[in-house]
């Protein structure tokens, strides 16, 4: 199983974890949500739990849950800036369809 980290996420991955103490590295999963089924959720990775699993690329760490590997397995994950506004991209090669606001996904 393989999750992708762009250069660009990692950087922002590793900006982020140094201003939040206690922080490994990120925790990247997936729950239920959305008109389409699916959503991503991100956040500040504070310890490996049982049945995690650590993906280490460009000297960042992405944890992700047993229960979300299945829905992340082959994942890009970027850092994007549109203008303004920056956001993580996941090029997820098994997503089937997205709602119109791309907030959530089918697999």
């Amino acid at each position: 199983m393989s999750i992708q980290v762009t250069e660009r996420a990692a950087d922002h991955i590793r900006r982020s974890v140094d201003r939040h103490q206690d922080s490994i590295g990120l925790r990247l999963g997936v729950r239920t949500s959305g008109c389409s089924g699916f959503m991503y959720t991100v956040d500040y990775a504070d310890r490996v739990d049982d049945g995690d699993t650590v993906f280490e690329q460009h000297g960042v760490k992405v944890v992700v849950d047993g229960k979300s590997l299945p829905f992340l397995e082959g994942i890009e994950l970027d850092f994007v800036r549109e203008g303004i506004n920056e956001r993580f991209a996941f090029r997820n090669p098994n997503v089937t369809a997205e709602c119109g606001c791309g907030e959530s996904f089918s697999i």
